[in-house]
């Protein structure tokens, strides 16, 4: 008589959740791959028009050969291609973008002081809009289907679907130029005004003044960005089991959503704040236009108008590797509070 035993379950192997040092190794290798990435794109980029590049560049400006000469040298064009991207790679390391065609000065000098007035406009907005969005989105999801959540998710997304400029302009006509009984006291444009000394308090103020306009206009345009996000994350987490003990616990309504439901469901809004971060270096291009801020955005229209590709090479290196860096930091802070994202 044989005896068969029955077949034993095989247990699949779970798989192994990495330490956060060798998490934090892997995000960071991934993003020194994708700046070398941008690093190769941004040099070709530039580089695949037909024809001299010098007399595209120069558009007859130049009328002797010495003077083309000295043109291919002082950008590096009279060296062949492998030569100048090595050279490329060098200066970029090194800080160097080349010299800007309009403005006769070093890109870097004029990325560096063209990027405090973009920090200031998208980095304001960005922080109100993160700030109002996230306090819209917990306040909707935990009354949802109230007044409050039809009022606030309606508005929010009528907002977000209207142009960016057109919604600037409506705000220059309204409480800039006037309209009807409400006056313009706003400025119409500018970072400050041209009496205006930035290094004093009251400098600091009339920036201030001439920033409030823009700044309305980027927070109202992605309240629902942060809103409809945190609101979704919210509603996921009110079935489940841990907030039903909560409440059997004993604890009170506020208390169960404040310290139980949204430090949960803020995970995936924390992701898409850092992501935002990366983008206040790219900056605002429609808004800094409408409103004459002298930063990033403007800088780039302003190239592309000659066209300066020295300039417009520097200002998407640089924000490129602003929305790398943002990547970085939101994988780490995702790696950090959620350590499921590590296996």
């Amino acid at each position: 008589m044989s005896l068969t035993t029955a077949p034993t379950a095989v247990e699949t192997p779970r798989p192994r959740r990495r330490s956060y040092g060798r998490y934090v190794v892997g995000k960071v290798a991934g993003s020194v791959g994708s700046l070398a990435f941008v690093l190769v794109v941004n040099f070709f980029l530039f580089r695949v028009l037909p024809g001299d590049p010098a007399r595209t560049l120069g558009r007859g400006r130049f009328s002797t050969a010495e003077q083309l000469a000295e043109f291919n040298k002082t950008y590096a064009l009279d060296q062949s291609l492998p030569q100048q991207f090595v050279t490329y790679v060098k200066n970029t390391l090194t800080g160097d973008l080349g010299i800007s065609l309009k403005y006769r000065v070093p890109v870097s000098d004029l990325i560096l002081d063209r990027m405090w007035p973009t920090l200031l406009l998208v980095g304001t907005s960005t922080i109100l809009a993160a700030v109002i969005g996230v306090w819209l989105g917990i306040r909707g999801a935990w009354k949802r289907g109230g007044a409050f959540d039809k009022v606030s998710t309606g508005s929010s997304l009528t907002l977000y679907s209207m142009p960016e400029w057109w919604l600037g302009l409506l705000l220059i006509a309204v409480f800039a130029v006037g309209w009807g009984p409400i006056p313009g006291i706003f400025p119409t444009g500018g970072l400050h005004s041209v009496e205006a000394d930035p290094g004093t308090l009251s400098g600091v103020l009339d920036t201030a003044w001439h920033l409030t306009l823009p700044v309305i206009t980027l927070t109202l345009a992605y309240l629902a960005e942060y809103s409809l996000i945190m609101r979704s994350s919210l509603l996921d987490e009110l079935g489940e089991d841990y907030l039903t003990t909560a409440r059997a616990k004993g604890l009170r309504d506020i208390t169960v959503r404040n310290r139980h439901a949204v430090p949960n469901a803020l995970l995936p809004t924390t992701t898409v704040i850092a992501l935002s971060m990366g983008y206040i270096v790219a900056g605002a291009i429609t808004i800094e236009t409408v409103f004459s801020i002298p930063g990033l955005g403007l800088l780039g229209v302003e190239a592309l108008e000659v066209p300066d590709y020295w300039v417009l090479q520097g200002t998407f290196m640089v924000a490129s590797a602003g929305v790398i860096f943002a990547n970085l930091v939101a994988n780490l802070l995702y790696g950090l509070l959620d350590p499921r994202v590590r296996t």
